[in-house]
């Protein structure tokens, strides 16, 4: 075994270049491989944890068809304003075991303090919304019903927006921010929640009373939609024909008409979700796949030459003793050894890459042992299955013609 591995590590030497571009393939063949594959299951266990947060009684129902852009996010198409408050109230009356509704509008809105503007994503909402959401303040506290019924001008902002603000959370409570020209009284800061499920950074978001936005600041009467917690165990598809049933009645759709509306679990956004990444995952197979079959080729074609230009020595080792078994071995340990080393790197590159997206993007730092073995073991036989034509035509060379060459 040394000795096959001291003559082919000399003829990897001999022909650097050629090694190089035969073991491209391989590495960018496990390259692709690993790097899909890890980040795919990190943002499906990334989502997993935002239902396991959000719990699995989270129902949504909002204005406008929801769509999903690439990298998983949620888009939303812009929706007819006609969902009210009234329609929120049907459904939290309507549909069955709900336990508790916030409606709520989306809006983007700029926030000013003093000289420092920053965007924000406004939510309008009630303060059944901490409890529907699972969040809830880490500094000062959430706005109160009497606060509602009197349409306060007070906010609770998101960590990161008051950090850009007031250069930290706990300079925040107290102070006033304008949006516009109306100033608002900052009265908690929330805690930090990152992203959710739609890729919507929650840090981001500030929460104004909704008789406040909807009265005095846009003077409008529709929402963009509610939020509804349903009892454990609760059936989700009989809510949501229960749910879907009120809407279409409500807002006057006939059998043939589209709805106007979406209607979403948490664990529905997931699966939908996870139906994006699975393109994601198909595509990095098929890329990883063409990367190994071109890494063969590099391979099968690489040996080739070299039996081809050694065929002075396989002359020689045959009148020296050398079984033709033990020629085949030798040419598929090279080959082996070729793919086996472009897998290795492609294995190392691929795990500091996925590191460094895991840590800008957030996500749970997941590396699969089986997935990294089993692409190491893939290269390697790989190259056998490249080397094995080669290691045939070395074996089949006849002694007597060599030396009479």
């Amino acid at each position: 075994m040394f000795f096959s591995l001291k003559i082919a590590l000399a003829s990897l030497r001999a022909h650097k270049l050629r090694a190089v571009l035969a073991m491209l393939g391989v590495f960018l063949g496990t390259l692709a491989l690993m790097g899909v594959q890890h980040v795919s299951q990190s943002m499906v266990r990334k989502a997993e944890l935002e239902v396991e947060k959000l719990g699995p009684g989270l129902f949504i129902a909002r204005s406008g068809q929801v769509r999903f852009r690439r990298g998983g996010e949620i888009g939303v198409s812009p929706g007819a304003r006609n969902f009210t408050l009234a329609d929120a109230r049907a459904l939290m009356a309507g549909v069955p075991s709900v336990l508790a509704g916030a409606p709520f509008v989306e809006q983007t809105i700029s926030l000013r303090s003093g000289n420092r503007k920053v965007p924000a994503q406004l939510v309008a909402t009630l303060p059944a919304y901490t409890g529907v959401r699972s969040i809830s303040p880490d500094i000062g506290r959430f706005f109160t019903e009497r606060e509602v019924e009197e349409r306060a001008m007070v906010v609770v902002l998101g960590r990161a927006i008051a950090e850009r603000l007031f250069g930290s959370p706990q300079a925040a409570v107290g102070r006033q921010v304008l949006y516009f020209r109306a100033g608002l009284r900052v009265i908690g800061v929330m805690e930090p929640k990152g992203r959710d499920l739609g890729g919507t950074d929650q840090d981001e978001q500030v929460f104004m009373p909704l008789s406040t936005y909807l009265r005095r600041a846009a003077n409008q009467d529709w929402i963009s939609g509610v939020y509804l917690q349903l009892a454990q165990g609760a059936d989700v598809e009989l809510a949501t024909q229960s749910a879907a049933t009120i809407l279409r009645q409500r807002h006057s759709l006939g059998p043939g008409q589209a709805d106007d509306f979406s209607l979403l679990t948490a664990r529905e956004t997931m699966r939908l979700q996870q139906q994006a990444l699975d393109l994601v995952q198909t595509l990095g197979l098929i890329s990883s796949s063409v990367s190994f079959a071109v890494g063969g080729l590099g391979i099968l074609s690489i040996m080739v030459l070299l039996v081809r230009q050694r065929r002075v020595e396989i002359g020689i080792r045959r009148a020296l003793g050398a079984r033709r078994r033990d020629i085949i071995r030798q040419f598929l340990f090279e080959a082996g050894l070729m793919s086996a080393l472009g897998g290795a790197a492609g294995v190392v590159a691929a795990l500091a890459l996925v590191t460094v997206v895991y840590r800008l993007g957030d996500f749970p730092y997941i590396y699969d042992p089986a997935l990294v073995l089993g692409s190491l073991a893939g290269s390697g036989l790989l190259g056998l299955a490249a080397g094995s034509y080669p290691a045939r035509q070395a074996a089949a060379i006849e002694i007597l013609d060599v030396l009479r060459g």
